[in-house]
């Protein structure tokens, strides 16, 4: 888990989003959590109860780092060591629940979003605390990966037991584990009574209610990661996740180079520069944007068909905004000569009406 986004950005997105009628008691607090900070809001409850909720969230979070950690010793750096010796073995609770979801989105996306290449990643030099000093891998040893093809589709897992047949299988959950772990801090808020609420993770994040009547208003991030590209309002229950070249890299020999890797080719996915969709879970969400960005501006439709998903903003490498109709209607870009191009309808009526 990587920090991707600016302190100041962050700031800035916390304050937009948290504003509420002065009636409303508004609780906002931050702290680290998946290496990236956290921002909560709470809206409608006394200073107590929102003190002791955003307490026990920044306790599970850091229990659910330390579960998916792809480096630090922990449950996951056992499964993937259990994974390449091939034998059938129990796996940690914290792990398998992902591995199953894991196993459905790369199959609905293709193995575009394929949690399956760490080693990839760890080659890249993605799976560390920083990319200072950092190079392009031997390209014999990419190569050699891509070969192999390792896939969820490679993990046999019956009940809660699992067994790999491909030993270079090496599980990364940093395209879903942010997710998740917001699913699970709005159902443990819900549990504790708070209706109303935004979970904020390095710009990725799940509203729920209200601020006070009002739609919660989201900043999406401009292509180069700086800046504010438009803004989307937000009611009832959504996620909105962005996939960005922005996010974790390195400079090497005039040429940048990011932590989103294409499964078929072993090396940075090219040809887009941020992928943001709303859906209403955040596991699908996270997924979902890594695997827009590596389908790219050819294939992200089919791809957001396939994965079930409404709303799709892809920013290509030429800055040119594609859109469904359905998000046309969410967003409000703050260019109006930005150039946009506008896809087919995703879901047949769903394209023709608001949420």
């Amino acid at each position: 888990m990587s920090l991707r986004l600016p302190s100041f950005l962050i700031l800035f997105s916390a304050i937009i989003l948290a504003g509420c009628e002065k009636n409303e008691p508004v609780y906002n607090s931050r702290f680290l959590a998946f290496g990236t900070l956290t921002d909560v809001s709470i809206v409608g409850v006394p200073r107590s109860r929102a003190v002791a909720a955003v307490e026990a969230l920044e306790q599970d979070f850091a229990i659910m780092n330390r579960a998916w950690h792809a480096w630090s010793p922990g449950p996951l750096t056992r499964t993937n060591r259990l994974l390449s010796e091939g034998r059938r073995f129990a796996v940690p609770p914290s792990v398998l629940v992902l591995m199953k979801k894991s196993v459905i989105l790369a199959r609905q996306s293709e193995n575009l979003f394929n949690p399956a290449i760490g080693r990839l990643i760890r080659l890249w030099g993605f799976q560390r605390d920083t990319t200072d000093d950092w190079q392009p891998p031997d390209e014999e040893a990419v190569r050699k990966l891509v070969e192999a093809s390792p896939s969820m589709a490679d993990i046999e897992i019956d009940g809660i037991h699992a067994r790999c047949a491909n030993p270079e299988v090496q599980l990364d959950f940093g395209a879903v584990g942010k997710g998740y772990g917001i699913d699970l801090a709005i159902e443990h808020l819900r549990e504790m009574g708070i209706e109303n609420a935004i979970v904020n993770s390095g710009g990725d994040l799940r509203a729920i209610g209200s601020r006070g009547g009002h739609p919660w208003r989201i900043a999406i991030r401009g292509a180069t990661g700086a800046g504010i590209l438009g803004f989307i309002y937000v009611s009832g229950d959504e996620s909105v996740f962005t996939s960005g070249n922005y996010e974790r890299n390195y400079l090497w020999k005039g040429r940048i180079y990011h932590h989103i890797i294409d499964p078929r080719t072993g090396h940075p996915a090219r040809g887009t520069r941020s992928v943001t969709v709303i859906h209403d879970n955040a596991t699908e969400a996270d997924a979902a944007a890594t695997a827009l960005f590596v389908a790219g501006p050819r294939d992200w439709h089919r791809i957001a068909r396939q994965m079930g998903i409404r709303y799709v903003l892809l920013v290509d490498e030429n800055n040119v905004v594609h859109m469904n109709p359905a998000m046309q209607k969410r967003v409000q870009l703050m260019d109006k000569k930005q150039a946009v191009e506008i896809s087919a309808p995703l879901t047949g009526d769903a394209d023709q009406k608001m949420p």
